[in-house]
């Protein structure tokens, strides 16, 4: 498929040279550590081997793997390019102007800042950003102070109190909201004095009217927008709208759908990047690049951002940026928006699959890249679902639902994404299939009990030779479309 071609190993005198740098250096692993080998081959086989639906998960091309391990690792680069705190920064320098240069140009961002090593390390770095633009800045001059050396301890603890004690309101987690934005036992709870908007109960689609009416009940200073498992699109235009009504800084968390940003399947109203001051997101999942986080800002924002290291971060791994540019560099190509676009039209086949199966879904469909199926339909806890789904080689994540009973842990549904089998080169056809062997699969299992004889969450019985036919049929998609074809490592 075309929306492969930045990625599939076409040449086969490319595919060879690529197999013989992955034999000869896991070769090198070996005599060292050979479990850590033989559990490197064992991975690629897996992948190989499975449906990877995961909505957070895809494949990185061989570029980008091969750009990760480099002597970039070894170089410690803390500051910001052109302004380290070690010498001999002048490649590094070079990578992160790359890297920086090509996300400006990818989303028309004003400023970009690639040195996050995860999404949550940028949101950190976002979060951190904002109350220095907006809390710290405007204390110092009050206090005659050019940077918080200059306070006196009592000034310092009073502006500690000041930057403790912010409102951000986010998307709650059983809504489709991430961790990080306000739940109150991750960092960013304990962070902010937070709170958390929902969705419809009837629809579990985002009600604007109802956000903006806890926007002006909370009066928070950070409005957040964005999400881990809401299949459906975002405007961020009216969310912004929201955000100036109360004087909030607005900040998209677009680490699951850059890719559809960048490729340009969301546009105008549902692109953040115009209308949000800040935008972080993750480098992988459907932007298709190396594990790591970014941050965009308006040229307002930026020298707060800029001051990620040493605020938040320490060391940027210049190995990964280097990785970063690569992915992004690709994300550049015209078969990258060939590709983002296949990513959503497959999500609506599977979903389309799903339903004419009788499967029910969170908010009925799906317009992104990710399809949650509430599962409880089927008698099971999302923990179910995703262990026996997983016993037929079918790779996913239990998922709250909106007002789930289960809780975050058990569940009532689960998440699946269509990004990484896109990069295999499965299109609607395959797509349908795979939602016809799930259902299969949940419609064979049987929630367990416990040993006094309850009901359990966790336990389940997949019926006597499910998975079999289910791994077989399976197969027969994988095999037509390979995982890094032409790549041998024997």
């Amino acid at each position: 498929m075309e929306c492969t071609n930045l990625w599939r190993m076409t040449d086969a005198l490319s595919a060879g040279k690529i197999s013989s740098s992955y034999r000869q250096a896991l070769e090198v692993i070996e005599a060292i550590e050979p479990r850590i080998a033989e559990a490197t081959r064992q991975e690629l086989i897996d992948q190989r081997g499975s449906l990877k639906l995961i909505a957070s998960e895809n494949y990185a091309s061989p570029a980008v793997l091969l750009t990760m391990g480099s002597w970039f690792s070894d170089k410690y680069a803390e500051g910001t390019i052109g302004h380290r705190f070690y010498a001999g920064c002048q490649n590094v320098d070079i990578v992160e102007s790359v890297a920086a240069e090509h996300a400006r140009e990818l989303f028309g961002a004003p400023y970009a800042y690639v040195q996050p090593h995860s999404g949550i390390d940028a949101n950190l770095v976002a979060f951190w950003s904002i109350l220095a633009h907006r809390i710290e800045s405007p204390a110092l001059a009050e206090l005659g102070a050019k940077n918080v050396n200059e306070l006196s301890d009592s000034d310092w603890e009073q502006l500690r109190g000041r930057l403790g004690n912010q409102r951000l309101l986010g998307m709650s987690l059983d809504a489709g909201g991430h961790l990080t934005h306000g739940f109150r036992p991750n960092i960013s709870g304990k962070m902010f004095h937070q709170q958390q908007y929902g969705t419809d109960p009837s629809t579990g689609l985002l009600d604007y009217d109802l956000v903006a009416a806890k926007a002006r009940e909370f009066r928070p200073l950070i409005l957040v927008a964005g999400y881990s498992a809401y299949p459906r699109r975002v405007n961020f235009a009216t969310m912004r709208e929201i955000a100036d009504e109360v004087g909030a800084t607005l900040m998209v968390d677009m680490a699951h759908f850059a890719g559809l940003v960048a490729g340009k399947v969301f546009t105008g109203d549902e692109d953040p990047v115009p209308h949000a001051h800040v935008v972080t997101t993750t480098t992988h999942k459907s932007l298709r690049g190396p594990r790591g986080g970014m941050v965009l800002a308006t040229e307002e924002y930026a020298p707060s951002v800029d001051r990620g290291c040493p605020m938040v971060l320490g060391g940027p791994l210049s190995h990964m940026m280097a990785a970063k540019a690569v992915a992004l560099a690709e994300a550049r190509q015209p078969g990258f928006r060939t590709y983002a676009q296949q990513v959503a039209d497959n999500a609506k086949s599977l979903a389309e699959g799903f339903l004419s199966r009788g499967a029910t879904l969170v908010t009925g469909g799906t317009d992104n890249h990710i399809v949650l199926v509430d599962v409880s339909g089927f008698g099971l806890t999302g923990r179910q679902a995703e262990s026996a789904l997983l016993d037929a080689g079918v790779v996913t994540n239990r998922n709250s639902v909106p007002a789930d009973p289960n809780g975050a842990w058990y569940t009532s549904g689960i998440r699946i994404g269509t990004p990484a089998l896109t990069t295999r080169g499965f299109g609607h056809e395959e797509f349908d299939r795979v939602a016809e062997l799930m259902v299969d699969v949940l419609r064979n299992t049987q929630p367990g009990v416990t040993s006094a004889g309850a009901p359990s969450k966790a336990t389940y019985a997949l019926a006597d030779g499910v998975a079999d036919r289910i791994r077989a049929a399976s197969a027969e998609l994988l095999d037509k479309n390979p995982l890094y074809p032409g790549l041998e490592l024997s």
